[in-house]
């Protein structure tokens, strides 16, 4: 184990020492949330503690086992006892370094996920229909909840736009970090069923997952800087949607950003969504100004997540999807695109967490 990693490992048996000693204490009762906090830190490094514990036995385990080497009888023996301990540690050494990851403490957040046609017409439309389909069927497969809160239809039955709120239901999934890296250009290459020669055309749609902002955190919008209109929703929502100015959109105007939602049945609950949208947008704006700004924050083997990057291909033709940002190609792009993409983001998921680590090593240097 590497000198910097054990460094670490040590300050958290430490740390576990001191809160053992803050939790024991008569009077730590009389501050609830003091009480809570400390006990969520309790579980995250006594869990970390335990297993460098282990980490150290299996160490001592070996140290142990190769006195014995000198023993005809015992050698065999020995022998297995060092490789069985020096499997254990690699698994331990490697599980305590993806521990040691900093959080996002977005991860956790219900996201927004907005699909946008880009070029390609009524092809880059409809692709947008396929897209989010895959994303409601994979969202469908892991248990959670989705929920349509804006769109904008093409006449060929594809979306323009299309904004789609995920939450996680009854699962613990972190979903935001989950799909973060969906972030980005999505280019299709296939015969569309409007080509009459057989041709394959290239269109593409863009695609934007946000972080619904915690209420307690979130940005607070001046009601001065808001413009608010309604307007007569369209699309399915049968005979009400059509009758009413129910569906709202808000406008941002110091940055020009815009949030509509149709989907309810009221303006009241049209309104909040869309201030939900609206401020998850200006938060992500204001993330990535600052992540622009900071040299430390490197793009790296996932990308900026920037809506400009072309991050992944789907080639109807060969069956194939490749991810351009890790050299990623799996040839089973229609179960892909019925919502089988576990492949997909735990690819992108280890990627990222390989930048992390390579990360921490030249930090701890």
């Amino acid at each position: 184990m590497k000198a910097f990693l054990r460094a670490q490992l040590e300050r958290y048996t430490q740390r576990l020492a001191e809160l053992d000693f803050l939790l024991s204490r008569e009077d730590i009762m009389q501050d609830m949330a003091q009480f809570m906090a400390l006990s969520r830190e309790h579980t995250e490094v006594g869990a970390l503690a335990s297993r460098f514990a282990r980490y150290q036995q299996r160490e001592a385990d070996i140290q142990t086992a190769q006195a014995m080497l000198g023993d005809a009888d015992l050698q065999a023996m020995a022998q297995d006892e060092i490789a069985s301990a020096h499997t254990e540690m690699l698994e331990l050494e490697a599980e305590l370094q993806r521990m040691l990851l900093p959080k996002d403490p977005e991860d956790a957040r219900p996201a927004f996920l907005e699909i946008r046609a880009g070029t390609g017409g009524d092809e880059s439309a409809l692709f947008a229909a396929d897209l989010l389909r895959m994303y409601s069927r994979y969202a469908e497969r892991q248990g959670w909840r989705t929920e349509v809160m804006s769109e904008s239809t093409s006449e060929l039955g594809g979306y323009k736009e299309v904004v789609l709120r995920i939450d996680k239901g009854h699962s613990n999934d972190n979903i935001y970090g989950l799909l973060k890296f969906e972030s980005g250009g999505h280019r299709v290459q296939r015969v569309p069923a409007t080509e009459t020669q057989g041709r394959i055309h290239t269109s593409a749609c863009t695609v934007a997952v946000l972080p619904e902002p915690d209420e307690a955190q979130a940005i607070k919008l001046n009601p001065a800087d808001l413009r608010i209109d309604t307007f007569r929703a369209s699309g399915a929502g049968g005979q009400h949607i059509n009758k009413t100015d129910s569906a709202v959109r808000v406008t941002h105007l110091p940055t020009g950003i815009v949030a509509e939602c149709q989907d309810g049945r009221s303006q009241h609950s049209n309104k909040a969504q869309a201030l939900r949208v609206l401020t998850a947008r200006i938060q992500e704006k204001e993330r990535s100004e600052r992540a622009a700004k900071d040299a430390a924050m490197r793009k790296g083997l996932i990308g900026s997540g920037d809506r400009s990057d072309r991050i992944r291909t789907y080639n109807f033709p060969q069956g194939r999807l490749s991810d351009h940002r890790i050299n990623l190609t799996l040839y089973k792009l229609l179960l892909i695109m019925e919502g089988d993409l576990d492949d997909v983001i735990q690819a992108l998921r280890h990627a990222h967490e390989a930048e992390q680590l390579q990360a921490l090593e030249v930090g701890g240097a």
